[in-house]
């Protein structure tokens, strides 16, 4: 009975032992380690890819922001503001008090089929108004110059980039609206174009965010 008691009492002794042992280094030590060496080399990244404008926090770039004016009296929805490069729609689940416009409450795909009336709608409604919204005195847009992600939200409702077409279709609008002469916010598209990922993933891309801080400073400028 004394050593079934004294067996158990050391065996609990041991499991107590390795469990505090294991706790510091998987709970304390490893992940101080990891931070550190995660602050020390990719302090950036280990942040949340922050972006700053004038000293200050204004967003991540891995995370898509809207543009938009103030909402007035009686609007549901707001206007986007046309001084800026606009983002890809933001969609996600569909209309409702949950999806916030990328409140990063919820993110997700609108899961709407190819042939969906409701999607159909959405394609033709958001066309219509890109072509709209980014037509001047000195260049009107054609509805077949409108490229796909102008006019559909990313998988998650959250994109950050849009194409290169996307940005220089609306590179007319942005210098009307900013007083800018077009060939200095043309360039300025094409400074903040990404190539392909090492090459050959993905597609070209503009974050939106890192543009339009760009913008303000050129605006500043001015």
């Amino acid at each position: 009975m004394n050593n079934s008691v004294t067996n158990t009492a050391r065996l609990l002794g041991a499991g107590l032992r390795a469990l505090l042992v294991l706790t510091l280094v998987t709970g304390v030590i490893y992940p101080l380690v990891v931070t550190g060496i995660a602050q020390g080399l990719f302090s950036n990244k280990a942040n949340g890819s922050e972006a700053k404008a004038d000293g200050k926090v204004v967003g991540s770039s891995l995370i898509g922001q809207s543009y938009n004016l103030p909402l007035m009296k009686g609007q549901q929805t707001p206007d986007a503001d046309l001084k800026w490069f606009q983002g890809r729609p933001a969609n996600g689940l569909g209309t409702n008090s949950v999806n916030t416009q990328y409140k990063l409450i919820l993110s997700g795909a609108t899961n709407l089929s190819a042939d969906s009336k409701v999607l159909i709608k959405q394609v033709q409604d958001a066309k219509a108004a890109v072509v709209k919204d980014n037509s001047v005195p000195s260049y009107t847009v054609k509805s077949s110059e409108v490229p796909a992600d102008a006019v559909t939200s990313s998988g998650s409702g959250l994109d950050p980039d849009i194409s290169p077409a996307y940005a220089e279709l609306q590179v007319h609008r942005v210098a009307a609206k900013n007083n800018l002469p077009l060939a200095q916010v043309e360039r300025l598209v094409k400074d903040h174009t990404e190539g392909r990922t090492l090459g050959f993933m993905g597609e070209p891309r503009v974050n939106v965010l890192e543009l339009n801080i760009a913008l303000k400073d050129l605006v500043a400028k001015h």
